[in-house]
Parts: structure tokens; sequence; C-alpha cells
């Protein structure tokens, strides 16, 4: 494990701050592009759709994987290769010809992607191996995202209104660069003690369960439930995860253990995920049609009126990865239930107006944005505490795996609704998300540990895994 003072330490959380940055960044913009995508490649609502769920898919698919790759391989070695990859597909995404075309530079985005998140969650944790350090070390790290849902609305609507929507994928190569330049001089090499090995298998059906399923909801508002297409996707989704299970309880060393799930806390952590970043990604790919489409504002437009939720997601995962280091992860989870339910909620009625208030667009926004900024640090924390420190890049690629799934489905089941001309029932959905995380609190911030502790052990380390009330 790497070991250096503040100074040395601060550099390392800034390289992987910047590598969420790229990530989150690249999501918020290219939301408030959305319309003028469409308008310019001329896509259908389904084909913005795959703009967003090909790249969330194809992440979801290869995080677990790629954090147990950098465990094996150096975690250095796969950040900077992730770089790479993210940085150059996002110049070819800005050359895109069609939607076909954008979508597969997309997906190539993605396997970039995918070797960014897990790794410095990975690395944040071996460089932060105290358990309030490393909760307010997340707590920062999660502020990012807040960063990037501040000044990507805008940011976005101004490059879309004056220099096209193209313009948007070209902030990703200086950040890629600087980023990798920082991780070359300044990242230690790390990689786990006793590494798993390759499970080509278990990858192979989790994408097939990602995918077929999120294809399906796709696509279903066209070709219809009952399509051969469609329910042929959800029987392939359904067979592959029941033979997932079965398959990864037998291996020695596997992908995704499923013996960890039965942790309540670690559990309830995956699923608190799921459902808050369903709601997230839902809730942008509707008011991005909302704010463009329906009340016919400019993107620059469009992105100010986002502000509202930007600045609490910017100013709460701090506050709440200190809340996770000193008092638990409940408080905070609570606070996000409550905030993306009720956002949820009051959007039903504030969007049913052809010409809603700016001040009632202002709190429905500052409530999700409420909602959301607190529930990164304690999710993120509890599956990071799950684990033992030497599979900490599989910990942090389970959360980040949980994220994206949830925001691919969102996107998937909000956009359905959106394209069935069905706008209430899109707001219904994020608030039954956020009423799912407040459900789901109890689950999540349980202190079942010393029970809990009975579960996984890992075989080489003889660790048992610490969940985050631990540190509470």
């Amino acid at each position: 494990m790497y070991r250096s003072g503040r100074g040395g330490r601060s550099v390392v959380l800034a390289v992987c701050c910047l590598s969420v940055l790229l990530v989150s960044l690249d999501s918020t913009v290219l939301n408030v592009a959305l319309p003028s995508v469409g308008r310019d490649l001329g896509s259908s609502v389904s084909g913005l759709q795959w703009t967003l769920d090909a790249y969330t898919i194809v992440l979801a698919s290869l995080l677990t994987a790629a954090g147990a790759t950098a465990d094996r391989v150096g975690r250095r070695r796969v950040f900077q290769l992730g770089l790479v990859l993210f940085t150059t597909a996002s110049a070819l995404c800005s050359v895109a010809p069609g939607t076909g075309w954008l979508v597969s530079f997309r997906m190539l985005q993605a396997v970039g992607g995918s070797m960014l998140t897990p790794v410095a969650m990975a690395i944040l944790a071996n460089t932060f191996p105290q358990p309030a350090e490393r909760a307010r070390a997340i707590g920062v790290w999660g502020g990012v995202v807040g960063v990037s849902m501040a000044a990507g609305p805008v940011l976005g609507g101004v490059l879309v209104q004056w220099v096209g929507w193209r313009s948007v994928f070209w902030l990703n190569v200086p950040i890629g660069i600087v980023a990798l330049v920082l991780t070359a001089l300044f990242v230690p090499e790390s990689r786990a003690a006793h590494p798993r090995r390759a499970d080509p298998v278990g990858q192979s059906l989790v994408v097939v369960v990602l995918g077929a399923l999120v294809y399906a909801i796709i696509e279903a508002p066209e070709a219809g439930w009952t399509s051969p297409l469609v329910v042929g996707c959800l029987i392939a989704a359904a067979g592959a995860l029941a033979a997932l299970v079965p398959y990864e309880t037998r291996r020695p060393e596997p992908l995704v253990d499923p013996r960890l799930f039965r942790a309540p806390s670690f559990s309830g952590a995956t699923l608190t995920a799921v459902f808050a970043f369903a709601a997230l990604g839902g809730f942008l790919f509707a008011n991005a049609l909302y704010l463009q489409g329906v009340l016919g504002l400019s993107p620059l437009a469009a992105g100010v009126r986002l502000l509202p939720m930007a600045v609490p997601a910017l100013l709460c995962p701090p506050l709440s990865g200190r809340m996770v280091g000193s008092r638990g992860p409940r408080v905070p989870l609570l606070l996000a239930g409550a905030g993306m339910s009720a956002s949820g909620a009051l959007a039903v009625f504030t969007t049913a107006s052809a010409h809603p208030s700016y001040l009632q667009l202002a709190i429905t926004y500052a409530l999700f944005g409420v909602g959301f900024g607190f529930v990164n640090a304690p999710v993120t924390d509890t599956a990071v505490s799950g684990l033992p420190r030497a599979q900490a890049g599989v910990a942090a690629a389970l959360a980040a795996t949980s994220r994206q799934v949830g925001s691919a489905l969102g996107v998937a089941v909000i956009g359905a609704a959106v394209a069935d001309g069905s706008r209430a029932s899109a707001w219904w959905i994020v608030t039954g998300c956020g009423l799912a995380v407040l459900a789901l609190s109890g689950v999540t911030a349980g202190r079942r540990t010393a029970r809990e502790a009975s579960g996984p052990v890992d075989r080489h380390d003889g660790e048992r895994p610490r969940l985050a009330a631990e540190s509470g």
C-alpha cells in the first residue's frame, strides 16, 4: 500500500477527481446537447436513449472486470490506459457523421471509462486507509459530480448554442491529457497481494443480462412489449441472470461473489445506488427534452434553469462525506430519499402547466439536487468497506456498476414513458425511486456488522468485510 504525506495524498485525490470529472461532465454536458444532436443527426427518442445507454451498458458491464484486472496487473497502468481510450474516443465522438457512429464511439468511450471510476476508487481506498479519512476523501471525490452538475448544463448550453453540439466532446481532450500527465508523475503503482483470475464466462453473462434487458425496455414503446424481439431479449436477460448466480457461486474466484449480497448493508447499498442513479439518469434525460422540446428554451437557457439543482449537488457531497465519517450513513440516506421523492412528486404538478414559473422549477430542481448530493458518499463508503482492501478494485467496481446499471435503467424506463407521451408517469417513476432510497436507508445503514462480518471472507487475505456502519 502506498503511503505518503498529506500533500502527496492530496495530489492523488486531485488526479482521481479529474477522472470522475471526465466521466460525469461528459454526461451532464451531453444531456443538454441531446435535442441538438437529434435535430442534426435525425435521431428518434430511442436513438437519443441509445446515445446515453450504449455508454452506460458497456460501462456497467466492464466495471467489475476492469477493477479486478487493475488489482491484478496494476492500478496505475489500467488507469492510464483508460484515460487514453476515453480521450481518443471523445475526439472521435466529436466527428461522428451519424447516430450509429456516435453510439459506436460512445461505446469505445465506455471501455475507457470502465477503467477510470473503479480504479480511481481503489487508488483512494489504498491512499486513505483510515475509515474517517476515506469517507471524507470520497465526499470530495463525490463532490466532483456536483461540480459537473453545476458547470455541465451551463457550459454545455454555451457550447451548443455558440459552437455546436460536437464541441461538448472537445472538453474531454484537455482534461484527459492533464490527468494522464499527472498520473504518470504522481500516482504510485499498486496491486492486490493475491488478485483474482479472469472470469470470461461470468463477464459474458453480465453483458447479456444488462444489454438484453435495456434493449427490450428502450425498443418496447415502438416495437411493442409482445414483439418477438422484445420478448426474446427479456427471456435472454432472465436466462443469463439465472445462469450467472449459480455459476459465480461455484467459482473459487468469481467476478462477482453472490455471497456478498447476503450482507444486508452491502446489498442495501447496491440497490440504493441503482434507484438513486435511475432517478438521476431519467430526471436529466426527461428534463433535457422538456425544457427545450416542450418549453422551447435555448440550450443555454435550459442549462441555466438546471442551476438550482446543480448548486446543492455541488455543496452537499462533502457535507455528506463528513457525516458518514463521523455519524454513519443513515442520516445522509434519509435526506437523499426525501429530497428525490419530493422533487419527483412536485415535478408532476410543476410540468403539468404550459408556463411554469421559474420559482416552481427552481424548487423542484433544488430538492433533487439536495437529495442526489447526499446519496453518493454513504453508498460508496459502504460498498468499499464491504471487502478487504486487497480487493478494493472489485469493491469499487461493484459500487460503480450499480450506479451505471441504475442510470441505464432510468434512461430506458423514464425515456420509454416520455416516448409514450406520458410525462407525468416519468416524474412518478422518479418519485418511486426516491421513496425506494428512503425505504432502503434502514437496511443500508444497519448496524448488524457483527453478524454480517461472518459472511464472505477473502480466501487469501483472511479478512472479513467491514461495512460502512463500522466507521460510523
